[in-house]
């Protein structure tokens, strides 16, 4: 990749020998700022390595926070446009002020402290707060678009927060910066995870499919590459005074029984403490696998914090119905959107919740049906089950003279009107119900997904959080949970018979009585 003129010249002889290895280059011949604000040399940390060992055309990175791979992207794009010529390479953040950063300290700061004779032969031609141009007529830019022009090179940055916060931004990506890298080219996308949802989601998936299936990648394919945080020689501190709960202790546990990561102590420690400052975003943030990484709650969800204490506290695992106690339900009930079911008992001082049902398109007639499979199948009691729908089954549906109600009514169900609150208090009211309940992992899988992704909605020009949700696949399912979530304190929680201790008579007292009671029969 290095240019010939480029060894000749005496201003480099001293590095000469080494210009023609990208290897070396990147170990030795970039300069970056920390976030102290210190020059420091740039070297290749395990993560980066690993990655330029392993990577193909096209890269897809899910990661674990702050391992560098934006800056190595930039310093690797910034190097084969100062060696190469007619070379064009482009960067994606998810807003203008990132750009700018980006461009700023991973590309234009890099390359001002390039050796002098470097700079010579390849001096600027072009540099604005965004874009930098060569005079061997190679360039690199950054902005939230790369449609125009055809790039060798394109990295896009956080993909995955695109996709969550930035959708039309997300299908321009997708659409057009996609569009102009030619088969053969290099592109890299890169991110933390956001849900199980978007099209970072998607990439992730199809390339995951490919590795595990041992497809034959094409140019126009994706390779997969994952980056956990324990990978990491740098997470980690002295173990010492640091408590380990039983939550941390069950899941490193579980770590090292179903995928073989065998943490030490010290990694342990880092983890716990650093668990304890992000609470929620642990996993989506510094996941351990890529199930767990998708699996968290998103940034800006409602409940995120609450499901993840539910996941630690084990109230999230194998839950069957208590025998005796009816399995209620909760409908958010929708035809051109999705209707959302979920399926729970009211215990004592919990609520269990056992099932999650979606799908759209349908009537009430194929709710009924799907309904009583699931009761069926589970062994589920309907004896005085209530089935507590939104104020909106009153309304009658078009090409229908009956209300929801009505044909719920008429299709052996029993509903009942949930308590009418505003948004704000039934989000409030979830949070409230939440410690104490327990949920059937394997029934609401898909439910849990939808209450770890129901989120505010993104203010792009204010560039925060609106204190409104956002409507989307996850609304349904964390509609139907607030109306639970309501409804659960109109059952009255059945009764407790509260027993005095056994010290150990227990059994002698009992017989006692029996023969007590003996004796007076005969004397009757």
């Amino acid at each position: 990749m290095a240019n010939a003129g480029l060894l000749r010249r005496p201003s480099v002889v001293k590095v000469s020998d080494h210009l023609g290895d990208l290897n070396w280059r990147l170990n030795n011949l970039y300069f970056i700022t920390t976030k102290e604000g210190k020059k420091v040399k740039f070297e290749l940390n395990s993560a980066q390595a690993d990655f330029f060992e392993r990577m193909h055309t096209m890269n897809v990175i899910l990661k674990a926070r702050q391992l560098g791979f934006t800056t190595v992207i930039q310093i690797f794009m910034l190097d084969q446009i100062v060696f190469n010529s007619n070379v064009n390479a482009g960067t994606i953040a998810h807003n203008l002020g990132d750009a700018m950063s980006i461009f700023q300290s991973k590309i234009k700061f890099p390359y001002d402290n390039l050796p002098d004779g470097i700079k010579a032969l390849r001096h600027c031609i072009r540099d604005s707060r965004t874009e930098l141009a060569l005079s061997n007529n190679s360039s690199i830019r950054v902005g939230v678009s790369m449609r125009s022009g055809t790039l060798n090179y394109l990295h896009v940055s956080e993909y995955g927060k695109l996709c969550a916060k930035f959708a039309d931004k997300a299908r321009e990506v997708k659409t057009g910066a996609l569009n102009t890298v030619q088969a053969g080219q290099w592109v890299t996308v890169e991110s933390t995870a956001e849900g199980a949802e978007g099209g970072f989601y998607d990439m992730c998936q199809t390339a995951r499919s490919s590795q595990r299936t041992g497809a034959r990648l094409t140019e126009l394919d994706f390779k997969f590459h994952f980056y956990p945080w324990h990978r990491e020689p740098a997470y980690r501190i002295n173990p010492d005074g640091v408590v380990i709960g039983a939550g941390l202790a069950k899941y490193f546990a579980e770590l090292e029984a179903h995928h073989g990561i065998v943490l030490d102590a010290w990694q342990k420690a880092w983890y716990a403490k650093k668990s304890a400052d992000q609470s929620g975003d642990m996993k989506r943030e510094f996941p351990s696998t890529p199930d767990e990484a998708f699996e968290a709650s998103v940034e800006g969800s409602y409940y995120g914090a609450w499901i993840e204490a539910a996941e630690v506290q084990g109230r999230v695992g194998a839950f069957t119905a208590e025998p005796g106690y009816p399995v209620h339900t909760a409908f958010d009930i929708g035809i051109g959107d999705a209707t959302s079911i979920w399926f729970w008992q009211r215990l004592p001082n919990e609520v269990r919740v056992l099932g999650y049902l979606q799908n759209s398109g349908e009537g009430i007639p194929y709710y009924a049906a799907a309904v009583r499979d699931l009761y069926e199948k589970n062994g589920w009691s309907r004896e005085g089950a209530i089935d507590y729908v939104p104020h909106d089954a009153r309304v009658k549906e078009w090409g229908s003279a009956k209300t929801r109600l009505e044909q719920l009514t008429e299709a052996k169900f029993k509903p009942r009107i949930a308590t009418e609150m505003s948004i704000d208090d039934g989000i409030n009211a979830v949070r409230a119900t939440l410690p104490m309940c327990t949920f059937d992992a394997a029934g609401c899988s898909e439910g849990l997904k939808a209450l770890k992704s129901y989120r505010h909605e993104w203010n792009d020009d204010a560039g925060c959080w609106r204190s409104t949700p956002l409507h989307n696949w996850a609304s349904h399912g964390s509609d139907a949970f607030r109306y639970l979530c309501a409804a659960h304190r109109d059952i009255a929680p059945p009764k407790i018979e509260h027993t005095k201790p056994d010290n150990g008579m227990g059994s002698v007292n009992a017989m006692i009585q029996s023969q007590i009671r003996s004796a007076r029969n005969q004397r009757r």
